[in-house]
């Protein structure tokens, strides 16, 4: 396998749709996540209304790549072989005794190998999906112009474009039309909706088939296979691979899928589907990675000027920036048992991200003014560990390699 990889080479270019081809506003959104949880946790399950109110700790505690542990009752970071580095009970630290008391002196947690070969799924709540539909403009920032011709140049390049997304066919044209126009249709060869990734990846007999759609409504009757690109609902990999092989004239044609997922774009996509992956890391501008110029600029003139510096006035850290109480994302310090040395290690995320990702980027703003023929590093256990970023690695994870250079 090649050290680098390029669009060009790609006969079909893929893309999830929510964090993916659809940015949003980070904190509107995050706050809008956190007030359907804690809005839950109140009116169903009794807890103190206290709980609504976003202070700058709850805030910070908030962050994405924590694991539950149900049987403690944990929260827990891990590290890419499964060590606790960090874990709370509620919203309080545990210290390094109490997490050796949990999970012995090596601080190993048992359920990692199952959940590093399965990433089995979390829980959902409610509010979110209506708060969006009844102001998408509140939450979804269109598409820079440069993303939108960079979409235009893949097709006229002969390329197929695919959507996948675990959304329903409603929810999917809300977004679309707002983020990319009322005639977004044309710059898709093939949409899939209601795709409930990661399961179609699955193979005979658990893949389900896919079904044609009328008015938003899905047909009783799952389709055989798949004949022509169009709009379909469910569906499966196999019978996307044959179709994707009828249209590119490719008996193995070369697919490349953007996501933000590890459980439901990366994991199963590179391990089933065998496709080139890119994943959409957030946390990467949190940590010295610059936005793209066509990112900025297009914040710039969606985000309403009353909004601007409302959360750092509050106090709150911007939502893709390290935690004080969690760490970093990709990096995180780890004591041995006797205490007496510290190293820097991987978390399970980073770790998973360098596995089944080719690449990662903060966003497709980042590399949408590049050439098709651009070749980028892609990710290699024989690479450092900061080998596969673009356009450059997180602060994390280029000090942890100038300290074991050192």
């Amino acid at each position: 396998m090649s050290e680098y990889f390029s669009l060009s080479d790609c006969d079909v270019i893929g893309f999830d749709l929510d964090h993916t081809l659809c940015r949003y506003h980070l904190k509107e959104t995050s706050r809008l996540i956190y007030e359907s949880f804690t809005r839950y946790l109140v009116e169903h399950k009794d807890y103190d209304k206290d709980l609504l109110t976003l202070t700058p700790a709850t805030w910070d505690f908030c962050f994405k790549g924590l694991v539950v542990d149900l049987e403690d009752g944990n929260l827990v970071k891990l590290a890419e072989d499964g060590t606790v580095l960090r874990a709370t009970h509620g919203t309080n630290n545990l210290r390094t005794e109490e997490i050796i008391k949990h999970y012995g002196p090596k601080r190993e947690w048992k359920h990692f190998n199952s959940l590093n070969t399965t990433f089995t799924r979390s829980k959902d709540a409610g509010w979110y999906f209506p708060s969006v539909k009844r102001d998408p403009g509140r939450y979804l920032q269109p598409c820079s112009e440069s993303v939108k011709t960079w979409l235009r140049s893949m097709k006229s390049a002969g390329k197929v474009l695919l959507l996948i997304t675990s959304s329903h066919s409603d929810y999917c044209r809300l977004i679309c039309d707002q983020i990319l126009g009322k005639d977004w249709e044309e710059l898709f060869d093939i949409i899939i909706t209601n795709a409930l990734k990661p399961g179609f990846f699955s193979l005979v007999p658990q893949q389900r088939p896919f079904r044609t759609l009328v008015n938003d409504v899905e047909e009783s009757e799952g389709l055989p296979s798949l004949d022509k690109p169009g709009w379909y609902s469910q569906g499966n990999w196999p019978h996307l691979h044959q179709l994707l092989k009828t249209m590119t004239g490719n008996p193995e044609p070369k697919v490349v899928y953007f996501g933000d997922s590890m459980r439901s774009d990366m994991f199963p996509a590179s391990t089933f589907g065998k496709w080139e992956t890119v994943m959409i890391v957030e946390e990467m501008e949190g940590e010295g990675v610059p936005r793209s110029e066509a990112a900025e600029t297009n914040e710039a003139q969606v985000e309403p000027q009353e909004k601007k510096g409302k959360f750092e006035d509050q106090g709150m850290k911007a939502p893709s920036a390290p935690s004080e109480q969690w760490g970093s994302y990709f990096v995180d310090a780890h004591k041995t048992p006797g205490g007496d040395e510290e190293s820097q290690k991987l978390t399970w995320c980073c770790h998973s991200i360098h596995k089944y990702s080719t690449m990662a980027i903060p966003s497709v703003e980042s590399i949408a003014d590049l050439p098709l023929d651009y070749k980028f590093p892609r990710f290699s256990p024989n690479k450092p560990c900061t080998t596969g970023y673009y356009p450059r690695p997180p602060d994390s994870l280029l000090k942890k390699c100038q300290s074991q250079s050192s």
